[in-house]
């Protein structure tokens, strides 16, 4: 089955994955560039890199409605198990065989203070290998790491990369983590919901695909695309 990838505006994504649904940090009530309300999601799974508002989201009230298994580092599994919320927690370097394919943590330079206050970990990213074979790498809030380099051994299909600058990683780090990576595909996020992160897409886009192999997903807020098979 493809694997389809949904950006919601900031850094809120969905996927489907041999026909599971899957919320990446689903921040949609009271984020400006959401396309979609929190409310008209459906999904079985939740992804949180980190405790920051604008990535938790709606991640409780979606996982209670839902029954979704929300899949985070264990400092945040603990705090959501804690409201009532099913979780699997993890650690970065350590993977699982989740129903839609197999989920490792890795690194992301950035803070992961939860809303209230508590301690929420360290921000993570996940690579995500479906049961097609697909490699999604999705690197959260971050700034760059040269260790980009050894994500991209792994050979990754499709990276989803923070380009906003102040919080993350700036056009110009996220142009050199597309090279330390070599991915097919990268879908810039994380740019544009708030003026302080305001960025030219188009013109990153240019950028990266005058200097490396990798084509640029540039989405509006509800477009879609599915990798190859």
């Amino acid at each position: 089955m493809s694997d389809k990838i949904t950006w919601y505006g900031h850094s809120a994504l969905a996927l489907e994955i041999n026909g599971k649904q899957i919320l990446v940090d689903p921040f949609l009530e009271g984020n400006p560039a959401s396309c979609i309300q929190a409310d008209e999601v459906d999904t079985e799974f939740i992804l949180v890199t980190h405790g920051h508002e604008d990535h938790l989201g709606d991640t409780i009230p979606i996982a209670k409605r839902t029954g979704a298994l929300v899949i985070c580092n264990f400092e945040i599994s603990e705090w959501l198990r804690n409201k009532g919320v099913k979780t699997h927690g993890q650690h970065i370097g350590g993977g699982y065989r989740h129903p839609f394919g197999y989920v490792k943590l890795t690194q992301a330079l950035h803070g992961s203070m939860l809303p209230d206050g508590s301690n929420g970990g360290n921000p993570v990213g996940f690579i995500i290998t479906t049961l097609s074979g697909h490699k999604i790498y999705l690197a959260g809030d971050t700034g760059l790491f040269f260790d980009m380099r050894l994500i991209g051994e792994e050979g990754i299909d499709l990276a989803v990369l923070p380009i906003g600058d102040n919080y993350t990683m700036g056009p110009d780090d996220a142009l050199k983590a597309v090279k330390l990576l070599g991915p097919t595909y990268v879908l810039p996020i994380h740019y544009g919901t708030w003026d302080l992160i305001a960025q030219d897409v188009n013109a990153w886009a240019n950028r990266v695909e005058d200097e490396t192999q990798t084509k640029v997903l540039v989405l509006q807020p509800c477009q879609s695309f599915t990798l190859p098979e």
